[in-house]
C-alpha cells in the first residue's frame, strides 16, 4: 500500500510541475523565453527615441519651409534686379534723346553755309560728350602717351626718329571707359624707334 501510494503521488507530481503546450512557467509564448534565455531583451521604443524623431521631423519641415523661402526670395531678387536694369537704361536713353532732337533740326532746317552746319553739328556733339560724362563715360588718352596694352589697340607701327619707342603717335578711334571699366580701348599707330629704345635701357 505505501508503494503504491509513493508512486500515485510522484505520479501526480510529475504531472502538476509539467509545462503546458507553448507556455512557460510565467504564462509567456516560446519566443520571448528564447530571448530571456539568450539574454536579448525585446526591442522597446524609449521616449527618447520618441523624441529625436519628433526633432527630426520638425527639422525636417523647417528646412523644407526655409528652402521655400530662399526660392521666393531668389526669385524677387532677379525680378527687382530686372526692373533696376530696365529704369536705369530708360534713365540712359532719355538723356540721349535731345541730341537726336537736334540732329532732326540739323538736318529740317534750310540749307545752310557749309561753316554755318558745321557749327551746328559740332554744338550737337559737345551736348553727346557732356551727356556721356554725366553717364560716367570718360575717353582714353592716346596720342602722345606710352602704348598701354590694357587701354589701346595698335592698328600700325610706324617708324619716327623724333618719338619715343612705343609711343602713341596717332589716335584712329577714340577709346572709352565707364568708371574704370573699358568700354573699348583706343585703336593707335605706334611709333618705332630702336635708337631711342637702347638710350632709354642705357639710361
Amino acid at each position: 500500500m505505501t508503494t503504491n501510494n509513493s508512486d500515485g503521488e510522484t505520479e501526480r507530481l510529475g504531472v502538476e510541475h509539467q509545462l503546458p503546450s507553448g507556455q512557460d512557467k510565467s504564462g509567456g509564448n516560446p519566443q520571448t523565453q528564447q530571448r530571456m534565455i539568450a539574454g536579448v531583451e525585446p526591442p522597446v521604443v524609449s521616449t527618447d527615441l520618441k523624441k529625436a524623431i519628433g526633432e527630426r521631423d520638425a527639422i525636417h519641415d523647417r528646412l523644407v519651409r526655409l528652402q521655400a523661402e530662399f526660392e521666393n526670395s531668389r526669385k524677387r531678387a532677379a525680378r527687382e534686379q530686372g526692373e533696376f536694369e530696365g529704369f536705369a537704361l530708360a534713365e540712359v536713353l532719355k538723356s540721349l534723346l535731345p541730341i537726336l532732337d537736334n540732329l532732326d533740326r540739323a538736318l529740317e532746317a534750310p540749307a545752310q553755309r557749309p561753316d554755318e552746319f558745321r557749327s551746328g553739328i559740332e554744338l550737337i556733339r559737345k551736348q553727346f560728350e557732356d551727356a556721356l560724362l554725366k553717364l560716367g563715360v570718360d575717353r582714353i588718352p592716346a596720342k602722345g602717351e606710352m602704348f598701354d596694352p590694357r587701354v589701346h589697340e595698335a592698328i600700325e607701327v610706324a617708324d619716327s626718329t623724333t618719338a619715343s619707342d612705343n609711343q602713341v603717335l596717332e589716335e584712329l578711334q577714340r577709346g572709352y571707359k565707364v568708371r574704370e571699366q573699358l568700354l573699348r580701348p583706343a585703336m593707335v599707330r605706334v611709333a618705332r624707334n630702336p635708337k631711342r629704345a637702347s638710350e632709354s635701357e642705357a639710361t
